[in-house]
C-alpha cells in the first residue's frame, strides 16, 4: 500500500469516526427525542372527570401542551405545559391560572429513557415529582407525586390515546 492511501485510509477512518460521533452525540444531546410519543391527544374518563391532555411539537426543542379537567360542562382545571431542551437539558414547565400566582414552575428530567419521563422540582409545595410512563402506543400513566402537609401522595392519571 502506498503512503497516499494509507494517507487516505486514515482520512476516511477519522472522518467515519468524526461523523459517528456527531451523530450519536447529538441523539444523546437531544433529550426531548425520548418525548415524541406523547405527541398527540390522550384521555382518562372516570365516572366524575374527563382529564384531557394534548401535546403538539412547536419545534426541535420544544412540545407545548395543554392539560385540563372536565366536570360534566365544566373546567374544573386547566394548565398550559412547556417541555423544553436547553443545552442538553429538558424541562417541563406548567402554568397554572390561579396557582403560583399564575408564573410558570419548572420541573427539571431527572430520569428518562424511550418511554419513561420522571421530572422533579423538590422545592415545589406539589407535585414534587412528574412522571409518565408510555405502556403501548396508544396508552399512558401520567402521576404527580411527592409530600403534600407532611404526607406522601401520588395520583395516577391512565391515559387512551384519541388522536
Amino acid at each position: 500500500m502506498t503512503l497516499l492511501h494509507q494517507f487516505k485510509l486514515q482520512l476516511l477512518i477519522v472522518l467515519c469516526i468524526t461523523s459517528a460521533h456527531s451523530i450519536f452525540g447529538q441523539q444523546k444531546n437531544q433529550p426531548i427525542t425520548h418525548a415524541k410519543w406523547l405527541i398527540g391527544s390522550w384521555k382518562n374518563q372516570s365516572a366524575k372527570t374527563v382529564d384531557i391532555e394534548t401535546w403538539k411539537k412547536l419545534n426541535d426543542s420544544t412540545f407545548i401542551g395543554r392539560s385540563y379537567s372536565l366536570t360534566g360542562a365544566d373546567t374544573v382545571s386547566s394548565e398550559h405545559i412547556r417541555m423544553e431542551q436547553h443545552k442538553g437539558q429538558l424541562y417541563y414547565i406548567p402554568t397554572i391560572k390561579n396557582q403560583n400566582d399564575g408564573k410558570a414552575v419548572i420541573f427539571t428530567l431527572t430520569s428518562s429513557d424511550n418511554n419513561h419521563l420522571v421530572f422533579e422540582n423538590p422545592e415545589h409545595d406539589f407535585p414534587q415529582k412528574i412522571t409518565y410512563t408510555q405502556i403501548t402506543n396508544d396508552s399512558l400513566v401520567a402521576e404527580i407525586s411527592g409530600t403534600k402537609k407532611g404526607r406522601q401522595k401520588a395520583i395516577q392519571f391512565p391515559m387512551k390515546r384519541v388522536k
